[in-house]
Parts: C-alpha cells; structure tokens; sequence
C-alpha cells in the first residue's frame, strides 16, 4: 500500500467540478494514494470569499506543496489578475511543462510527441506596463518592460535539460529572437548554450530556432523537434501551436513546477457554454493527474492511466463529442475507470 500523499484539488469553474470528479472517480479506480483538501478558487472565490484566490487556498497549497486545477476564470474588470499567474509568482513555479502526444491517430498531424517547456516568471508576461498621456489622451503611448535574468533563464534551461534527459528526448531546441530582442532573449540563448558546453554537450543534441521560424517550421513538419524550450511569451503561444497538432487544448495538460510546490492543470478554460451539460472531455486533467503521479514517483499508475485512456478511446471507441463520438463525460469515465480496474 502507498504512502498516502495530502494534495490540494481545486475544481475551478464551469466546467471544472464535472472533469475534476471525473477524474477522481479514475484515481480511484487507480487506488492513487492522494488525500486531497478541496479548495476553492476563480469566480467560486470570490463569491465566497471575496478573492479569486482565497487565503485558504494559498495555505492549503503551501502546506501540501501539492495540487491539480481545474481551469480558473478571471473575472474581466474591477482590477483582478490571472490566477494562473498569481499562483506562479506565489509559489515561484518557474517551469511550465506541456507535452503534446497524439492520443487518436488519423489526423492531420500524426504520431506527434512533443515537448515545451516555457519559463514561467519573466520576460514580457509579467505585466510590468503602464500608460504615458500627451494632449489630453490618457493612453497615448503604451509601455511594457520585459525582464529576464542569468539566473532565471539558468534555472528554468537547467531543468529542460535534466527533464530531458529523464526522459529519453534526443534532441532540445532553444526558441528565442536574439536577432532583434538582442538582450532580453539574448540571454536566454546565451545561457543555454554556455550551460550546454559547459555540463550537457553529448547527452542530448542542442539546436536553436528563432521563434517566428519556428512557428513555420511546426506547421510544415513538427516531427523535425523533440523538445522546445523558451522564454515565458513565446513559450506561451507555441504551447498552444502545439497543442492544436494533437486535436487542442482538451487533449493537453500542463504542469507548474516550482523550488517549493507543484501545480498540475488542464490547460483549458472553463467552457461555460457547456457546463452543467455533461458533455466535457475531461482527458485534459486526466492527463495532468498523470503527470502529478510521475512527479510523486509513481510512474506505474501514471502509465496506467495513460494507457487506460489510450485503449478507451482507440479500441473501446468511446469518444465525447468534441472528439467524434456521442459518449458522455459519466460514460467514457465509466468505461476508462472499468479498462483501469481490470489492467
């Protein structure tokens, strides 16, 4: 029997609470060992607490060090920021992981394995802006300041390398625009390539892309990378590219990892349109408690799961809507926890 591990679970909003108990209805099924401390967060925050992130949260996550999200709305006006910004900057979750694996074979990218692994506290996503009146317009000019540093650009490219080599990729490829932004993702590229020579030449293959062409060369022929690594903003962007090469964001997870804690997400927004409906895909988490498994050393169940989902989809042929099929979220949960019990 495994040790019992406490972890945060925060179902989120929309369509958040269906995907999540769908989810543990798998973990279950799996006999994962997480003891969880539900919380709270997103517009459910605020109407209880007044705070799209409430303290309790925060605690909760500091005691546990632990968590899986469900997606977060932000509210639009009266001043609120992203949750999913504040609770990296909160917990320094300085990598940001998004794997993209082809689940149902027969599209128009096929056999897709991929990996982004972004920085998460720097650059031009931090919102440092701010606005510069002349003539009487209080918005005439629009100024943001990006910052990366030596020691952020080393922490977040010195795990991309590590998580490389963990886990088999051949090749990593550094995304930057060095030929223009000469500092702010020069030395992102310069430390990577001093870090390279200095502790990893041999174990894997390096390659620099700029961001612009490599947004091209996914679209042309994505099996020419393995995984990609880049500064906050771009990482952004392709990590979407990328997930659109495997069917979108319901087909993708995501990881936060930090000195301190670990936050594991669907990478999705809450679909309000449909929640309550009982149509959501809920392979997104699923896949992201896979990950959390991986990172609590537990890469048997997470295999498990991974595999589960695998065989429901492509031999079972249960499918929810948006992936072709007429399956419910309660059916295919039924049918993924069913494949898992009897593996």
């Amino acid at each position: 029997m495994s040790t019992p591990i406490p972890a945060t679970l925060i179902p989120g909003d929309g369509i958040g609470a269906e995907i999540v108990d769908a989810t543990l209805a798998v973990l279950d099924a799996l006999r994962a060992p997480f003891v969880w401390d539900r919380q709270i967060a997103g517009m459910g925050g605020i109407k209880t607490a007044g705070d799209p992130l409430p303290q309790a949260t925060l605690d909760s996550i500091r005691r546990t060090r632990l968590a899986l999200k469900g997606p977060l709305e932000t509210p639009s006006g009266g001043g609120y920021r992203s949750s999913n910004v504040r609770l990296r900057e909160e917990f320094q979750l300085y990598a940001n992981l998004r794997p993209a694996l082809t689940i149902i074979p027969g599209g128009r990218f096929d056999k897709i394995d991929l990996v982004v692994v972004r920085e998460n506290l720097e650059g031009l996503y931090i919102g440092h802006e701010a606005y510069i009146p002349i003539d009487g317009d209080p918005h005439a000019v629009a100024m943001a300041t990006g910052i990366n540093t030596r020691a952020g650009s080393r922490r977040l490219l010195e795990f991309a390398f590590e998580q490389a080599i963990a886990t088999g990729r051949k090749k990593v490829t550094i995304v930057h625009k060095a030929n223009i932004m000469k500092a702010l993702t020069g030395i992102f590229l310069e430390t990577g390539l001093e870090l390279y020579e200095r502790k990893y030449r041999g174990k894997f293959e390096l390659d620099t892309v700029i961001i612009d062409a490599c947004a091209m060369k996914l679209v042309l022929n994505p099996w020419q990378f393995d995984m990609l690594v880049t500064t906050n903003l771009f990482g952004d962007i392709l990590s979407d590219l990328v997930a659109g090469l495997v069917g979108g964001l319901g087909m993708t997870p995501g990881a936060n990892i930090g000195a301190d804690a670990a936050i594991f997400e669907a990478v999705h927004g809450s679909a309000p349109d449909i929640a309550g409906k009982g149509i959501a895909n809920p392979i997104a988490i699923m896949l992201a408690s896979a990950m959390m498994l991986d990172h609590c050393k537990l890469p048997d169940l997470a295999q498990r799961l991974r595999r589960g989902i695998d065989e429901t989809l492509n031999i079972d042929k249960v499918r929810t809507g948006d992936l072709g099929g007429s399956a419910s979220t309660a059916t295919f949960t039924k049918a993924l926890a069913s494949r898992i019990e009897n593996s």
